[in-house]
């Protein structure tokens, strides 16, 4: 097999975005996937404006502006629905928590809408009464992740080649797969996620099982993304186990539930006594889920970083290899800016946000 200019290391959401902005800036690229579980099969697709810290906001701002220009790309199988997301307040604390959410997203030009609890209650009826009110984002929507891997993988002006085999080992321009044959490029970018350690020693990733639910279809139940104002504390939780409510409507009529963040569980097994929990989350702010029916249940794990900030840049010592890397429950998100970010610092071009949260140096051994 011939040389590449770029090898690619995992066709999730944030390898199959780099793929698609390498091979958009002209680059042969190939893309090799064991097509391992990951946590692009196993999101829940949000596209999301984060806003605290201000690095993830940056990313997260890039991104959505990124993927509204991707937009034409993804066709119906992508299930991307422009839904927005409702951040909701359950008491004073967290209206409180609303309120300075509100004004930072203003003041930096995001669409925002600040809703009392009448316009809460009218802009989706099933939600529990009670609830002191939040905010609309118009701008937030969902789509299916791996469909839309696909779709940048295949909707590029020059084709990107894809390989399904186990790499075992990186060296410098060169991939090992099982059973020994060998790939060449001039630069590596490794985003195999959770399974990145095993090819790399020295990545600070810790494995973030979650939990998600699907139920039958229940067209016109809700209509946007629902998100409490306590998800980013979830979220961002470093240890134990943390449910949240967040609840998404799609194409198809059914509705996805999360969210569940568990440190000590890095296989597929559902926990049935968490799953529970994050059921009884949901059930206190939509108590019409009660009598719905699920089809389904999974989990999947998500790579996080000690300080929640991905890993986006080369390493600080192996020349030739690039990371993306440690996303957590982001990527799905902020993909397109990795991608951005990443292939700006390999062609040497200027940055579309500042790298420096995301070095690798800052939590990469350099070995």
């Amino acid at each position: 097999m011939r040389s590449s200019d770029v090898i690619v290391i995992g066709a999730g959401i944030v390898g199959a975005a780099v793929a698609h902005q390498l091979a958009v800036e002209g680059l042969d690229v190939l893309v090799i996937d064991g097509r391992l579980p990951a946590a692009t099969d196993a999101g829940m697709g949000h596209l999301v404006t984060m806003d605290e810290p201000a690095a993830e906001f940056a990313l997260c701002r890039e991104a959505l502006r990124v993927w509204a220009e991707w937009r034409p790309l993804l066709d119906e199988a992508c299930a991307y629905q422009a839904c927005g997301t409702l951040w909701v307040a359950s008491d004073e604390v967290e209206l409180q928590a609303a309120r300075a959410k509100h004004q930072r997203l203003q003041a930096h030009g995001i669409a925002v809408e600040w809703l009392d609890e009448r316009a809460l209650a009218a802009a989706e009826p099933e939600l529990r009464d009670g609830l002191a009110g939040g905010l609309r984002l118009p701008g937030d929507g969902v789509l299916y992740a791996p469909n839309a891997a696909r779709a940048l993988l295949e909707r590029v002006p020059r084709p990107v080649r894809f390989e399904l085999a186990m790499v075992t080992a990186l060296g410098q321009g060169r991939v090992t797969l099982r059973g020994g044959a060998v790939r060449h490029a001039a630069a590596v970018v490794l985003a195999a996620g959770v399974h990145a350690p095993r090819l790399l020693a020295g990545l600070p990733l810790l494995p973030k099982q979650g939990h998600l639910i699907v139920t039958d279809r229940y067209p016109g139940r809700i209509r946007h993304q629902l998100v409490e104002l306590g998800y980013v504390a979830s979220a961002h939780a470093s240890s134990g186990a943390s449910v949240a409510f967040n609840v998404q409507p799609r194409p198809t009529g059914q509705l996805l539930i999360g969210s569940s963040r568990q440190f000590d569980r890095t296989d597929a097994s559902v926990d049935s006594l968490l799953l529970a929990r994050m059921l009884r989350r949901a059930l206190h702010f939509l108590p019409g889920l009660g009598a719905l029916r699920a089809v389904r249940s999974w989990t999947g794990l998500r790579p996080a970083t000690p300080d929640g900030q991905p890993i986006i840049g080369p390493h600080p010592s192996r020349r030739g290899l690039w990371l993306a890397l440690g996303h957590e429950g982001l990527g799905i998100t902020t993909a397109p800016a990795t991608a951005r970010l990443l292939v700006a610092q390999m062609l040497g071009r200027e940055l579309p946000l500042d790298a420096t949260p995301f070095a690798p140096e800052r939590c990469v051994a350099a070995s």
